[in-house]
């Protein structure tokens, strides 16, 4: 029994590792892409826009809000409540992948095998690091009934 590759099957095989390779590591835009965000429903300039209105009451503020982190009352008994977040995030994702292969030949006497020497290796790496600040201040105002005055928010992302 005699089994040979030549020089094109030992390009066909050196192709399709290849392209495994090349196909199943991820670039750096790709792990950008699929680094993760919290979950949790954050503070943010829309969810301000969207639910807080003139004449809601401190309870439903609360609701959609939660607890601020400063209160103060002026002197005619009407509180401000200000909300301060400041987030910093990181994240970071990688991925390395590497293959080798090897192949050798031989045979007994009286049979050939002829199998050429193939051997080879590659490695890739990539990854992708993320860094963001995000602050936003939220000042509401309630009359003496304790309904929503007037509110005003500045949003910052670095």
């Amino acid at each position: 029994m005699k089994v040979t590759i030549g020089h094109a099957g030992l390009f066909l095989i050196s192709l399709f590792l290849i392209s495994i390779i090349l196909t199943s590591c991820m670039t750096a835009t790709q792990h950008y892409q699929s680094l993760p965000t919290t979950q949790e429903r954050e503070l943010t300039v829309g969810i301000v826009q969207k639910e807080i209105k003139t004449g809601m009451s401190q309870a439903d503020v609360i609701s959609v809000l939660g607890s601020p982190n400063i209160v103060t009352r002026d002197s005619e008994g009407r509180e401000t409540w200000v909300y301060d977040k400041v987030a910093t995030e990181y994240f970071y994702s990688r991925d390395a992948g590497s293959i080798g292969g090897g192949a050798g030949g031989g045979g007994t006497p009286g049979s050939s095998l002829i199998l050429g020497l193939f051997g080879g290796g590659y490695g890739r790496e990539s990854g992708a690091y993320v860094q963001k600040q995000k602050t936003l201040t939220i000042i509401i105002r309630f009359n003496k009934d304790g309904k929503v005055d007037t509110f005003s928010y500045h949003a910052s992302k670095f």
